[in-house]
């Protein structure tokens, strides 16, 4: 049974994003498009297009081209939108990366992307030089990207033209670039913008990452289409968003369930006032019913969520909030096909029946960078993408998940994938062989497990070092469990499940 919006479908223009965003942008003038939430350093409307505009003539000069890569390597300032659309009106493609990221794991990001030139913050300029591979690093605040003069005409397709490459685990394996076209995005946030209620001159909290897909599209990009004020956080902390939450009079927050968990239960809150807030929208990962409701109890505003990934660009499924569809992450949102089908056979299945979640539509990813084989795996020959996430759709074609097919693992909504941590772990001289998989945890939603075969000595803390040292910390195994032996299937697959039991 195929499940579609109780919308209307939509009429999704062939426009290139940025021009898109400007158009917009240039009739709201002095209104505050971002705000840096600890200097309250403000970025307007009239600024922001201005900024954009002279970013791409400088990027020209320097020889930047159309399908060139730059990669942003930055917590969260309100110019990381400047150089993101910056990049796009220059027919540049962004590859976002997490700040917190090694050197090696840095480099080998740059190096799949193929990326040309870096930009980052002073914090994390040592790193991003070691990493080497780009032909040039830029600093913000202290590199001027801008010049004067008009920014390059570039003809784009919106079809078949990438804006945006963030890197993603997808089902199984070691992370890989996705393919976002400008038409992907464009979709999306006409979509997302009848279903996530964000109006004009909301005041928006932008405190998850724009380097990841729900922060680059549902944050960023949504908040300049609808002419909403981005408040920036370049990390998480409770009492600091709490204070920011009050300071500014936040009144929509884009949250991950962890922070939502914090919201039901951590004394600090009783200490701030967050009358503002007239919605909280949670994403990246299931959100419990019990601790939505004790949120929205606590608070006095509406906790609701949605669902998708980032080969999605990222919304599929939003719970729609005031109706009898605000259940579990709801229904597709328009323009979108999504059906459930057999974890064996493959055949659409029918209401309450659980299977793997499947979704067509617009904002479906071109594909995989230089993966044909794990694009054709993600998505078939009809269109539908296997989202690798165990659900079902009730009478009233609201979608629940209830498990994961796929392997990867979710830390407070960040990706973890379990072969980039066992292929690490077998480079330790004590290991003979080792398998990850998802270990719940209250606050984090999941954490790494590590099954662990030796071949010499090593103990659990010795190993959970070993790889401390090389990942970014959200990727940290947390545990260590010794075996004498691994599952696996006839043709060698790592049996997770088996391991999870």
């Amino acid at each position: 049974m195929i499940h579609r919006a109780p919308e209307p479908p939509l009429e999704i223009p062939d426009v290139a994003l940025t021009p898109f965003l400007l158009d917009l942008a240039d009739k709201r003038g002095e209104q505050a498009a971002f705000i840096e939430g600890a200097s309250g350093r403000t970025l307007t409307y009239a600024g922001w297009a201005n900024a954009v505009r002279r970013t791409a003539a400088g990027l020209a000069r320097r020889g930047f081209k159309k399908g060139d890569v730059f990669a942003i390597y930055s917590p969260n300032i309100p110019e990381y939108a400047v150089v993101f659309h910056a990049v796009s009106l220059a027919g540049g493609v962004v590859t976002t990366i997490n700040p917190l990221y090694t050197v090696e794991e840095l480099r080998q990001q740059l190096r799949d992307a193929g990326a040309k030139f870096l930009i980052t913050t002073p914090t994390f300029a040592e790193k991003a030089r070691e990493a080497g591979i780009v032909e040039e690093i830029f600093l913000f605040g202290q590199s001027n990207l801008e010049a004067d003069g008009e920014p390059p005409h570039v003809d784009i397709d919106p079809h078949t033209d990438l804006i945006a490459m963030p890197y993603s685990s997808g089902t199984t394996g070691l992370p890989k670039g996705v393919m976002l076209t400008h038409r992907n995005l464009v979709a999306n946030l006409l979509q997302t913008s009848g279903v996530i209620p964000v109006i004009e001159h909301d005041v928006m909290l932008g405190v998850l990452p724009f380097f990841h897909i729900y922060g680059m599209v549902v944050i960023m990009n949504l908040g300049l289409y609808r002419g909403a004020t981005v408040v920036t956080m370049p990390r998480f902390d409770l009492e600091q968003c709490l204070e920011i939450l009050q300071k500014y009079r936040v009144t929509f927050a884009n949250v991950v369930p962890p922070i939502v968990l914090a919201l039901a239960k951590h004394p600090l809150v009783e200490k701030y006032d967050l009358s503002a807030l007239r919605l909280v929208f949670s994403g990246a990962a299931p959100l419990g019913e019990e601790v939505a409701a004790a949120a929205t109890k606590r608070i006095g505003c509406l906790v609701t969520q949605g669902y998708g990934l980032t080969e999605t660009s990222p919304v599929t499924h939003v719970a729609r909030v005031g109706t009898h569809q605000a259940k579990g992450i709801g229904p597709p949102i328009p323009n979108t096909e999504s059906k459930i089908v057999d974890l064996t056979t493959g055949a659409a299945l029918g209401t309450g029946e659980e299977g793997e979640i499947c979704i067509r539509g617009p904002q479906v990813m071109r594909g995989y960078l230089n993966n044909p084989e794990a694009t054709a795996a993600m998505i078939d020959g009809e269109g539908w993408l296997h989202s690798g996430d165990v659900g079902y759709a009730d009478e009233d074609g609201c979608f629940f998940v209830v498990d994961r097919v796929k392997e990867l693992i979710k830390y407070k909504g960040l990706q973890v994938a379990p072969a980039e941590l066992e292929a690490l772990l077998l480079t330790h001289p004590a290991v003979a062989d080792a398998a990850v998989v998802p270990l719940a945890h209250d606050e984090a939603g999941q954490v790494p497990k590590a099954f662990v075969v030796l071949k010499g000595s090593a103990t659990a803390e010795e190993l959970m070092a070993f790889v401390a040292e090389r990942v970014a910390p959200y990727k940290k195994v947390r545990c260590v469990e010794f075996t004498q032996q691994i599952p696996r299937s006839a043709s060698g697959k790592i049996l997770r499940r088996v391991l999870k039991q």
